[in-house]
């Protein structure tokens, strides 16, 4: 007679290719169906105001994840991350000005630029590390926007590069709802891009590069090979998120694309959890809403007239606040409070406490 096991027990693989399931359990599985079904279901409850700020989200985690890719698992330090943004935008903005290229090649065109350009800057990662692989990613951002600032002055109008809304399958993508679903689309392509490299021996070799680099070259992994094959990717992405926010936005100006937008995403994948994806996503969701959510806050003050010319400073301030909070008392961001959340339902009405005299 077959015994069926408590509910309490643990999973347990009983085969190989459990291992290869994205989503292991069924209560995994019916939460992501629940995520997923609000997903679709969101933009037909809200407004214009609200999809918007989705929308920003999505492009923000797109970024995201490519950064955590490249920082959080590969261990390289990078400061260019606006400049390939900028990258990805002008490569649309020039296409589309000087030759009105469509969408569908538009956007291969950015990530192609996206990886030449992580080749370039990637390559003096195999023989500098720490601050000095930061300045010389830091080149990167400067060297971008100057030159797309010399394109804009020459070819374009002084303010910016204006670009046409894409058209897909005859459809132009103009409505905010449209944008959605396209952003969303490409947000849960990179996550699903992400989570299968990490899965792949590229993800093991950058993990072990992360760790230790003489560890990884005795255990015959290609140190070299693996360090650029990272940065060419995670700065591919990175173009394609440049591109979609050229698109989104209909305007591509190398005033959007300052030094703070790289701090931005820095503190992203730091504020979420380094290294880990769903770090990326949170931490993107945090920084982008963090602005509108302290100048809601203020403008519900008594006399929230007399608070709007300082919102902006206000706002940097509770940035630069957040990020050394989170860095003194939660170093694992976002993703160290998600899991104790999870650890205290899943063990209540018992508690795990440390053994006396343990640290």
């Amino acid at each position: 007679m077959s015994r069926v096991p408590p509910r309490t027990s643990g999973y347990f693989r009983t085969g190989y290719g459990q291992d290869f399931r994205l989503i292991e359990t069924r209560w995994r599985r019916v939460s992501a169906a629940l995520f997923s079904l609000a997903l679709l279901v969101f933009p037909f409850l809200v407004g214009g105001y609200y999809l918007d700020l989705a929308n920003q989200v999505f492009l923000a985690s797109i970024g995201a994840l490519s950064l955590m890719l490249l920082t959080g698992y590969a261990g390289q330090i990078s400061l260019g991350h606006a400049g390939l943004l900028a990258a990805g935008a002008f490569t649309v903005g020039i296409l589309f000005k000087e030759w009105n290229a469509p969408f569908w090649i538009a956007l291969p065109a950015a990530a192609f630029v996206g990886a030449m350009l992580g080749v370039v800057f990637g390559l003096p990662s195999l023989r500098l590390r720490g601050l000095y692989l930061a300045i010389s990613t830091l080149a990167l951002h400067f060297v971008v926007v100057y030159v797309g600032g010399e394109y804009q002055t020459e070819r374009g109008d002084y303010t910016g590069i204006i670009i046409d809304a894409p058209s897909l399958f005859g459809y132009s993508i103009v409505s905010p709802r449209l944008w959605y679903f396209v952003l969303l689309f490409f947000a849960a392509a990179a996550l699903f891009i992400c989570i299968n490299l990490l899965r792949s021996r590229t993800g093991r070799a950058w993990r072990a590069l992360r760790s230790n680099e003489t560890v990884a070259a005795a255990l015959g992994i290609g140190v070299a090979w693996n360090k650029l094959l990272a940065f060419v990717i995670s700065s591919a992405m990175t173009a394609v998120a440049g591109a979609l926010f050229a698109y989104y936005r209909g305007f591509v100006s190398v005033e959007a694309f300052s030094l703070f937008l790289t701090i931005q995403y820095v503190a992203m994948i730091i504020i979420g959890g380094m290294g880990y994806l769903l770090g990326a996503v949170l931490g993107a969701v945090f920084v982008t809403l963090l602005p509108y959510a302290i100048e809601a806050i203020m403008s519900a003050l008594p006399g929230a007239q007399a608070y709007a010319g300082i919102i902006f400073a206000v706002n940097y301030a509770a940035f630069g606040l957040v990020m050394i909070l989170f860095l003194v008392f939660e170093p694992l961001g976002l993703v160290g409070i998600w899991h104790r959340l999870q650890n205290y339902f899943q063990q209540w009405p018992f508690k795990n406490r440390p053994l006396a005299g343990s640290k």
